[in-house]
């Protein structure tokens, strides 16, 4: 299992507390000191289901000038964007080994990765 933090975000340490609760192992990626590629981004948007606007942070994606129309034509400069401007990217984002991946913002989101590890 993978996590995608920042450890000043609060949501991102719940899902910790969790994760060493259920007593999983996983890696720590620190996506602001390490940011995803656009190419990473883009495997990550489609096992969630979503498309590169929808993991977008809207007020940190208006601080970074990110500004795009949210069409198909558009997708790779959002994934570029996202790439540039990490910090707009949500938080926490979870992998587990069997490739589900959720934005671990709730209680639900985090069962259902930790189900795919069980």
């Amino acid at each position: 299992m993978e996590i995608w933090l920042n450890p000043a975000c609060s949501k991102c340490r719940t899902a910790v507390a969790e994760l060493d609760a259920a007593g999983v192992a996983y890696t720590v990626r620190r996506y602001l000191d390490e940011p995803p590629t656009a190419v990473e981004l883009a495997d990550v948007v489609a096992r969630l289901g979503l498309e590169p606007w929808d993991i977008a942070r809207a007020k940190e994606a208006r601080e970074a000038g990110i500004d795009l129309p949210r069409d198909a034509e558009h997708r790779a400069d959002w994934l570029e964007a996202l790439a540039t401007h990490p910090r707009a990217i949500q938080r926490p984002i979870i992998t587990a080994a069997d490739g589900t991946t959720v934005v671990g913002r709730d209680q639900e989101s985090l069962d259902r990765v930790l189900g795919a590890e069980a």
